[in-house]
């Protein structure tokens, strides 16, 4: 008989589920289950008992005929969410990308550096954001009305970029190219802040690259510009694919329909109508993850 043996390739995707198979019992333990569930919530009407628990009567589509029809603010907020992960996303992905590229270079203080840059990451954490809160409402209790103004004004996240404005009225720019620039440069600080992860993955990318690559590029005479497009931009595309997936989702999980949902649940305790905005949102993120990853693999090379 013929022994069994497995191919390279094989042994390869043997090894990738064992690795991420701790990840794939929780996701079909809990995700799945909890999808299921919201799923089940969103065509029921749920009456919590006075003893504990709840009772599930069938309510059919009423609850997705009300979120679209007569809700006030779901079709509002879903629509600004998705439209600024799609506006935030790229802008994210290209600052880490070109950060990355900067910190990745041999200079005094690198180290510092990049603690600085992944700092934001830290300091968003729940426990320092509520010390910080609880921190500034301190200072504000014990400050004149001026000074109050002052420090709220120097803790908002946007940036007024309405004297720039004027700078481009009398450019030949597109309109939606304008808007697209004043609303980056306006949530500019929520851009660095979204940006830490991205960035030590885009670094780790642009350490596994071989040196040999830009040593042929130097002696064949290519510009910079040149290697970035034919060597650097091409190695860390798989990479980007990863950066897009968090990117998303960690937009997502900081979304105002995410908050809605929670309020209806927990404040109003609509649970059925916080199961559709729930639902409807987790599909349509889903839907926008499998588009965009699907158009930026068809564009990748994994070197081996």
């Amino acid at each position: 008989m013929k022994k069994f043996r497995l191919t390279m390739s094989r042994k390869r995707m043997i090894t990738g589920i064992l690795f991420i198979s701790p990840w794939l019992v929780g996701f079909l333990y809990f995700y799945v289950r909890t999808l299921f569930m919201t799923g089940q919530f969103s065509l029921s009407e749920i009456t919590i008992a006075s003893t504990g628990g709840y009772r599930l009567s069938f309510a059919g589509l009423e609850n997705f005929i009300y979120a679209f029809r007569a809700d006030p603010h779901f079709k509002q907020v879903l629509t600004t969410s998705l439209f600024d992960m799609v506006v935030d996303v790229p802008l994210i992905i290209f600052f880490s990308l070109f950060v990355a590229i900067l910190l990745n270079r041999k200079f005094k203080g690198r180290a510092f550096v990049r603690a600085i840059f992944f700092l934001p990451i830290i300091l968003n954490a729940d426990a320092i954001t509520e010390a910080l809160t609880m921190q500034l409402q301190m200072m504000t209790g014990g400050l004149s009305p001026m000074s109050e103004e002052v420090a709220s004004a120097a803790s908002s996240s946007t940036v007024n970029v309405g004297y720039y404005l004027s700078l481009f009225e009398n450019l030949a720019v597109p309109e939606f190219v304008l808007d697209y620039i004043v609303g980056a440069v306006s949530r500019i600080s929520d851009i660095i802040t979204a940006s830490g992860v991205q960035i030590i993955i885009f670094i780790a990318a642009l350490q596994s690259i071989p040196p040999s690559l830009y040593e042929v590029s130097r002696i064949e005479g290519a510009t910079g510009y040149e290697t970035f497009w034919k060597i650097t931009f091409p190695m860390v595309m798989p990479h980007i694919i990863t950066n897009v997936v968090y990117t998303v989702v960690d937009a997502f999980a900081r979304s105002p329909v995410v908050d809605l949902a929670y309020d209806t649940a927990f404040t109003d305790y609509n649970y059925g109508l916080s199961s559709v905005f729930s639902l409807v949102s987790t599909l349509l993120v889903g839907l926008l993850l499998i588009i965009v990853v699907r158009a930026i693999q068809k564009r990748t090379f994994y070197y081996d």
